[in-house]
C-alpha cells in the first residue's frame, strides 16, 4: 500500500507542475502579442516628422510683417501721464459742472486741411504699394513722394531683400484699414489722383519718408527728411530689417500699491 501511495503522490505533483508550466507559457505568449500590438499602435500614432523640403519658406512671412510693425510703429508724441488711482476715483465721483451737463455730446471731428484746402474722408484704403492707395477703381498717389514698387529689391554685397514688399507691408500695418483725410475737392475722382493725406494728425507722406520706405519728390518739402532717412539707413536705404538683432524686452514695472 505504501509504494502505491508514493507513486500516486509523485504523479499528482507532476501534473500540478505541468499545469503551472503550461499556464506560464500561455501568459508569456499572450503578453508578447499584446506588447507587439501596443508597439504597432504607438508607431502608427506617431506624427510624421519628416521635414517638408518641397515647400520652402516664403520670402516674407507673418513673422516678418510683425517685425516690421514693431520697428516702424511710431511712438506717441507727448503721451499724457495717467492720473493716480485715487485721483481717478475722485474725478469719477465728483459732480459734473452744469455747463458740461447742458452741453450736447459731439462726435470727434476730422482735423481740417492745411491752408484752407478742401478735404475729404476716405474709408478703408487698400495699399497697392508704398506710395499708392486704392479705393475700388480709384487710385491715389500720396503727394511729395516717389512710389516704391512692390517688386523692388534692396541690399548690397549680394544680400538682396524684398524692400518693396516690406515697404508695402509697413504702410498697410500702419494704416490698418483706418479712414484717412485727403486734400481733395471730392471723393468722386476717376482713375488716378494725387493728394496729401493724413492719418489723424500724421501726414502719411512724411511718415513714409521719415521711415525710409519711399524717397521724396525732388524739390518737395520732404527733401530734408528723405536725406536724413538715407543717412540713418532707414527702410529701403538700409539692410534687411529681418537680420537686425531682436530688441531687448521692456522691463516690467511694479504694480502700484
Amino acid at each position: 500500500m505504501r509504494p502505491a501511495a508514493l507513486i500516486t503522490g509523485i504523479a499528482g505533483m507532476a501534473v500540478v507542475v505541468g499545469l503551472l508550466l503550461a499556464g506560464q507559457a500561455r501568459l508569456n505568449g499572450g503578453g508578447g502579442l499584446s506588447s507587439d500590438a501596443d508597439a504597432g499602435n504607438v508607431a502608427a500614432a506617431l506624427p510624421d516628422v519628416t521635414p517638408d523640403v518641397a515647400n520652402p519658406a516664403a520670402s516674407l512671412t507673418e513673422e516678418d510683417a510683425a517685425l516690421i510693425a514693431r520697428t516702424t510703429e511710431p511712438a506717441p508724441s507727448n503721451p499724457a501721464a495717467a492720473p493716480p488711482e485715487n485721483a481717478k476715483g475722485s474725478a469719477e465721483n465728483a459732480p459734473m459742472d452744469k455747463t458740461a451737463q447742458d452741453a450736447p455730446a459731439t462726435a470727434e471731428t476730422v482735423p481740417p486741411a492745411p491752408d484752407g484746402k478742401d478735404s475729404v474722408e476716405l474709408l478703408r484704403p487698400t495699399v497697392e504699394s508704398a506710395g499708392i492707395l486704392s479705393f475700388g477703381k480709384r487710385r491715389l498717389q500720396i503727394a511729395n513722394v516717389i512710389e516704391t514698387p512692390t517688386d523692388k529689391s534692396c541690399g548690397s554685397d549680394g544680400k538682396q531683400w524684398p524692400c518693396g514688399m516690406m515697404a508695402k507691408t509697413a504702410l498697410r500695418l500702419y494704416l490698418r484699414n483706418r479712414a484717412i483725410d485727403c486734400d481733395l475737392p471730392s471723393d468722386a475722382w476717376e482713375d488716378m489722383a494725387s493728394a496729401a493725406c493724413r492719418l489723424g494728425q500724421q501726414d502719411i507722406g512724411t511718415w513714409l519718408v521719415e521711415n525710409g520706405w519711399v524717397e521724396a519728390q525732388p524739390g518737395s518739402p520732404l527733401d530734408a527728411a528723405s536725406e536724413k532717412a538715407k543717412q540713418a539707413k532707414q527702410g529701403i536705404h538700409g539692410e534687411d530689417p529681418r537680420r537686425r538683432p531682436a530688441a531687448a524686452p521692456r522691463p516690467e514695472t511694479a504694480a502700484p500699491l
